[in-house]
């Protein structure tokens, strides 16, 4: 991930200072650990206008200074934010960890960490490619104006047309970056830039009246009170002129230069095709393992897990009568399996999002006798916009808005119905959902006493591997299979595929693996469609060590409730094991693995 993106990623103590009025009586306040990373937070996050607004707290408001802009995209801007970065990272020491314990320790560990992470990966100025089929501005400032920009008056109408124009300008940076990038050897492979295009074609095909930042506004405006209709007919019609004389014409010139460097693109699959690209592997296995382990290591885990869950899975495909063939044609039948099939209509869709809100509400019915803690914000079960589903994973979550205007949401890609069958889905919202990412990133978010920083899911390995392991214990605990074979079949064909993402991400960024290599070992181990698995095989491409951070995770977190089961015996507690895990947030592994020793000790 991208300097700029990765710290932004996380900020939001502007938000709540200004909301209370406090900004400048905070900003003097002789400071102690946790006011000096607010202060950080605070220095970054007013530089992301789109940041403030996903957050939702003050937008609309009087101290809405932000919602008529975008950020800043360029190298200047970058550098700026890095230097930044080194002068609060070198003052971090000035603070501890020499007379810190507690909550104030923890804070400064991870502190310390993320900052160090991030300088770390920043060492290699030219490490990836800012723009391809799954993220960057083309993919994510779309989904961004369409979905979370707030149209509530005529104010913020004009504000949305000021980042529309906005965005213009973004286009025109990013296009600079990526020349930049050209001219210093970085340049996608083929299918990544291919795959690019088809995006971003698809996206100003139609032209303005059919573009999803134009056909999203009229149900807004007629819901404006007092807005005339003549009203609204000239706020589209300005709306559309920013599209095709602005908005259009830079992906256009985006679009010439992509297919420009398609003349000499290459067709390697791994980041070691750039300058220093082994060392910008490791930086990226470290920071999303949270771990030192090599390449070698990971990949040699992601073989043994997988023949292991191999195993596991073969004997519940026997109970179940289906012997014929290798455990992942046979996975591959059931999933083609009509009965399991929602239909790919609008009824069909409505059924599944039915099915999945039965799950959530069952699942939240007993949650109580195994986590102390719940999160009071809801869960919305929503499909992912028809315009950004091609390029989508089968589904994600969306984080709620700090002041409870937005729930946190679980997205699920329809585009095909057959893509989810039945029997896969329990397991799919569990992880996006409750117990999953909406449990683990709630909470985090209503934490007291801790500065914004720990309020954010910025360790994957920590999230992710939450996620894996909450979709485990459902089973193993919660026993919510028991009756259920075949849903039980689809939580390990998930923890299948998240293992053999050990194998070929390390494969393909370290073993130099092709992506067909790496597309063929994984259609033969998940039996999943090659439609798909190519969808997931070129996003590891675009985001090195990402994919490995799930199963790291969860091995590790498995590992320490083992650790503590042994230590404690009948006395281990499961739901004040959880508060562990939950009640302070994202962390490292290693950080996390000695708040869980504490507890050890404690009890």
């Amino acid at each position: 991930m991208r300097l700029l993106g990765r710290i932004l990623a996380g900020l939001a103590a502007l938000l709540v200072v200004a909301a209370l009025g406090l900004y400048s009586a905070f900003w003097w306040k002789p400071i102690g650990i946790n006011n000096y990373v607010n202060k950080f937070m605070i220095e970054f996050a007013i530089e992301s206008p789109e940041l403030l607004t996903n957050l939702g707290l003050i937008d609309n408001t009087p101290f809405d200074f932000h919602s008529g802009k975008l950020g800043s995209y360029t190298k200047e801007q970058e550098d700026k934010s890095l230097e930044r970065l080194r002068a609060r990272r070198a003052g971090l020491d000035k603070y501890g960890p020499e007379g810190l314990s507690g909550q104030e320790l923890l804070t400064w560990e991870i502190a310390v960490w993320f900052m160090d992470d991030i300088l770390r990966q920043a060492e290699f100025e030219y490490s990836g490619y800012r723009v391809n089929q799954i993220s960057g501005p083309f993919v994510n400032l779309p989904q961004f104006l369409t979905d979370t920009h707030v149209i509530k008056n005529e104010k913020s109408v004009s504000r949305y047309i000021s980042r529309l124009n906005e965005f213009g300008r973004v286009i025109e940076e990013v296009k600079a970056r990526i020349e930049d990038d050209r001219a210093n050897g970085v340049t996608p492979p083929d299918f990544i830039i291919e795959k690019t295009l088809g995006g971003m074609r698809s996206f100003i095909e139609g032209g303005a009246a059919e573009n999803p930042l134009a056909t999203t506004m009229p149900d807004k405006l007629a819901k404006i009170e007092g807005l005339s209709d003549k009203a609204a007919e000239a706020y589209m019609a300005e709306i559309e002129g920013v599209i095709e004389n602005t908005i259009i014409p830079g992906y256009e010139s985006v679009i010439a230069l992509f297919e420009d460097m398609a003349e000499t693109a290459n067709h390697d699959a791994g980041i070691w095709r750039l300058p220093h690209g082994d060392a910008i592997y490791a930086a990226a296995l470290k920071s999303n393992t949270t771990t030192d382990m090599t390449p070698d290591e990971v990949h040699n885990i992601g073989l043994e897990e997988v023949a292991r869950i191999e195993s596991e899975m073969d004997a519940i495909l026997q109970s179940e009568g289906r012997i014929d063939g290798s455990v992942s044609e046979r996975v591959k039948a059931l999933m083609s399996d009509p009965e399991q099939i929602f239909p790919n209509t609008d009824e069909g869709r409505q059924a599944m999002l039915d099915y999945l809100n039965e799950l959530n509400d069952a699942l939240l019915a007993r949650a109580g006798d195994f986590f102390n803690t719940l999160p009071p914000q809801p869960l919305e079960i929503v499909r992912v916009p028809e315009y950004s589903q091609d390029s989508a994973p089968g589904g994600y979550y969306q984080q709620p808005a700090l002041d409870g205007s937005r729930p946190g949401r679980f997205y699920i890609n329809q585009k095909n119905t057959a893509d989810n069958p039945k029997w896969t889905l329990p397991t799919l919202m569990y992880h996006e959902g409750a117990p999953g990412h909406h449990f683990q990133i709630a909470l985090q978010m209503n934490l007291k006493g801790v500065p914004q920083l720990r309020k954010f899911p910025l360790f994957t390995a920590y999230a992710e591997g939450w996620a894996l392991y909450a979709e485990r214990m459902v089973s193993l605990d919660m026993g919510v299979y028991e009756d259920d074979a075949l849903g039980d079949l689809g939580r390990l064909q998930a923890e299948m595929f998240r293992a053999v993402r050990l194998v070929v991400d390390t494969g393909m960024h370290a073993k130099r693996w092709s992506r067909e290599d790496a597309i063929d070992y994984m259609v033969a181990k998940t039996g999943m469609t090659e439609a798909e698995v190519t969808r997931e095989i070129e996003r590891y491409v675009v985001w090195p060590g990402q994919a490995t951070s799930y199963k790291s995770g969860q091995l590790a977190i498995i590992a320490m409730r083992e650790k503590a089961e042994a230590a404690l015996g009948d006395d281990f507690d499961l739901r004040g094991f959880h508060d562990v895990l939950l009640n302070n947030g994202a962390m490292p592994l290693g950080v996390l693995d000695a708040q869980v020793d504490a507890w050890i000790a404690a009890q």
